[in-house]
């Protein structure tokens, strides 16, 4: 029991316990604690950006079909055979003209349900196709219920996950009510493979995370699981226990509608609260996507999910070691200090190996303690030597997987842009560029750019009969992918309210788009502060009347006859304001000298100049002097150099449309 005794081993021993005795205990607590919070704080910003992925993967591609299915139910081939089922001649129409959707809906299949007969039309691209229902829907039969549920909630969009029994596929089933004139006539819209939109979106290899999506009563509408899915829930069918509140302890379910609420109402956002799923704490990420009316939500384990690098725990773990020999250092240094001549040589030693110079000689062992102390430095620089190699190359190795973690991100930044620029190309997909283009030829220009990839500006062409148009330019409130969003409302609205109202009226369409608007937005709860307003330039031109007809919400119409500028002011208050206004038309002689102008105030508004005022409608009016001399084509690149002057270095605060239009002759 020597080690025990009066020598300095024995007194170096029981102070290297007591140090350890000290900081370890402590140490241990502390570190358990930090270890926690770590693992919290990763596994929180991995639920948030899994989460966020997830749902820009679900929000792009099924937005895009949910786009087609509207446009589709709201042809207007679709609404005249439906109001007149037994007229071959619109039916072929009708299943002509969706040749061209099928080939673009992502499962290149369609329905066509009326409401009037109960007939079920489905189609699919690269069938034999005879024009005869798949069969018949039946009141009473408890598989057809989903149609006549939809058509008694009256929703103008129904996702629906549901089994058609007759087809046996089960699908994600878009359903757009096709309504003429108030009268509902039946449903139209796709379907998307459960199993093909399960493998695509919430399939993941991921071990301890289990992504899914719920409606707004909690129930499956997309699990790993197909079996939990609630087949049919967003039709009024039972959910039984297929709803995420029903896996929770009961205490626990307010907590989720608190989240479920928060999420709802901060759309875009990822909201993170810890739950008991499975009998096993996970962190429950959740987003809502007002488009769909769906839930984004990931639950992650975090005792199974690698949410901490085996490296970093390893690094820690080195970090301890490197405290503890940096200990044993101190404790050396003391006793050297404690005992005079005889220990001065391995005081230097010590020294050196605490500078880094592990090739230092050490005092040659004498049997006693001095010689067993040196002996314990030489092991000692030999094993620090050892862990600081392996540490360079656990540094090595962990830079490396920063790089590949750097390389995903960069991929996934990547694959947001290519949605973004996909959206961009269905936007310009609506201008009627083609039909300006065939009817004025070179007797028109149009600028028209984005602040972003995609915007919130558009503009219409509508022909008829006897060689009249209709010309307009609107301006929705926001830019990028938000203001996209609001065209597509705007334009399937203004198509309505033309198909309804005809073109001689430009303040009916305004009046009866507004309404129509007012109408989808009614039931939306939209944060505070959100806008939705619009600004509208409308413009019927009739030749054989030698008339031309103006309404405006919040915008004018600019015309000039080569030596004045004049301005025809719109109402000013825009669509979807806060309060409904009444507008007016305003009726102008056609002179075919005269060039007419419609801009959105992207334009007016451009900040430049030498103190960053906006450009303004004095200035506008007299660059429009300075330019109508010039033909047409070259006005176009006139006025958006000129913009670009006066901008300088600032940036383009918002979308920027100009159309200008002349009417050389009346025919």
């Amino acid at each position: 029991m020597a080690i025990w005794g009066k020598g300095l081993r024995a007194k170096a021993m029981w102070a290297l316990f007591v140090a350890c005795l000290l900081v370890f205990i402590p140490a241990v607590g502390i570190g358990w604690q930090i270890m926690s919070g770590v693992q919290d704080h990763f596994g929180s910003a991995f639920a948030r950006n899994f989460t966020q992925l997830n749902r820009q993967n679900i929000l792009v591609p099924l937005s895009r079909d949910l786009a087609l299915a509207q446009r589709f139910a709201d042809s207007i081939l679709m609404k005249q055979w439906l109001s007149n089922e037994g007229d071959e001649q619109d039916k072929a129409l009708l299943f002509r003209e969706s040749e061209g959707y099928i080939k673009d809906f992502s499962s290149h299949s369609f329905f066509i349900t009326s409401a009037q007969s109960g007939a079920y039309y489905y189609r699919e691209a690269n069938t034999a196709f005879d024009g005869q229902p798949e069969y018949v829907l039946v009141a009473s039969n408890p598989d057809d219920s989903w149609f006549y549920n939809v058509l008694a909630k009256g929703d103008q969009v129904n996702i629906n996950v549901n089994l058609d029994t007759r087809l046996e596929t089960t699908r994600v089933w878009l359903n757009i009510l096709v309504e003429d004139q108030g009268k509902v006539l039946g449903l139209a819209g796709t379907g998307i493979d459960l199993t093909e939109f399960i493998n695509e979106f919430i399939a993941t290899d991921e071990v301890g995370v289990t992504p899914m999506i719920i409606d707004e009563q909690g129930a499956f509408q997309a699990h790993p699981d197909k079996d939990s899915i609630a087949i049919g829930s967003a039709t009024g069918a039972e959910v039984q226990r297929r709803t995420l509140l029903a896996q929770l302890p009961q205490a626990q379910q307010p907590q989720l509608r608190t989240l479920m609420a928060q999420a709802k109402s901060n759309p875009g956002q990822v909201g993170i609260d810890s739950f008991t799923l499975a009998e096993k704490r996970q962190l429950v990420a959740m987003s809502f996507i007002p488009e769909l009316g769906w839930y984004v939500v990931t639950a992650i384990d975090l005792d199974a999910a690698q949410v901490l690098e085996s490296g970093w725990l390893m690094t820690s773990l080195l970090a301890l070691v490197i405290i503890f020999v940096l200990l044993l250092l101190a404790l050396a240094y003391a006793v050297e200090r404690l005992i005079l001549s005889p220990l001065r040589r391995l005081q230097s030693s010590a020294s050196a190996i605490a500078d880094g110079d592990y090739k230092t000689s050490l005092p040659p062992s004498q049997g006693d303690e001095i010689g067993d102390l040196s002996t314990a430095f030489g092991v000692m620089a030999n094993k620090v030597q050892t862990h600081t190699r392996e540490l360079e190359h656990k540094v090595r190795s962990r830079t490396s997987e920063l790089e590949e973690a750097n390389n995903k991100m960069r991929k996934a930044h990547q694959q947001i842009n290519d949605s973004i620029d996909y959206a961009s190309l269905i936007q310009k997909a609506i201008l009627p560029d083609q039909q300006l283009r065939q009817t004025l030829g070179e007797q028109h220009f149009v600028l028209w750019h984005p602040r972003d990839v995609v915007g919130g500006d558009f503009y219409v062409f509508h022909p008829a009969e006897q060689g009249r148009y209709l010309v307009g330019v609107v301006d929705c409130a926001g830019h990028g992918v938000a203001g996209a969003l609001m065209t597509m409302l705007a334009r399937a609205a203004l198509d309505h309210a033309i198909h309804d109202s005809g073109i001689t009226s430009p303040a009916g369409i305004l009046q009866q788009t507004d309404l129509i608007l007012r109408g989808m937005m009614q039931d939306c709860e939209l944060p505070r502060g959100l806008a939705t307003n619009m600004d509208v330039g409308l413009v019927s031109v009739m030749p054989d009347l030698q008339q031309l007809v103006f309404a405006g919400a919040k915008m004018s119409l600019y015309h000039s006859d080569g030596d004045q500028v004049m301005e025809v002011k719109g109402h000013r208050r825009p669509l979807l304001d806060r309060r409904q206004v009444q507008f007016s038309d305003t009726r102008l002689a056609l002179q075919p000298e005269h060039i007419y102008y419609l801009a959105t105030d992207g334009y007016l508004d451009q900040a430049g100049g030498e103190k960053g005022f906006g450009l303004g409608n004095s200035r506008f009016c007299d660059l429009l002097k300075q330019q109508t001399g010039l033909p047409l084509s070259e006005q176009a690149q006139a006025l958006k150099q000129a913009l670009e002057d006066y901008r300088g270095d600032y940036p383009q605060r918002d979308d920027i449309t100009l159309l200008a239009f002349k009417v050389d002759s009346y025919k």
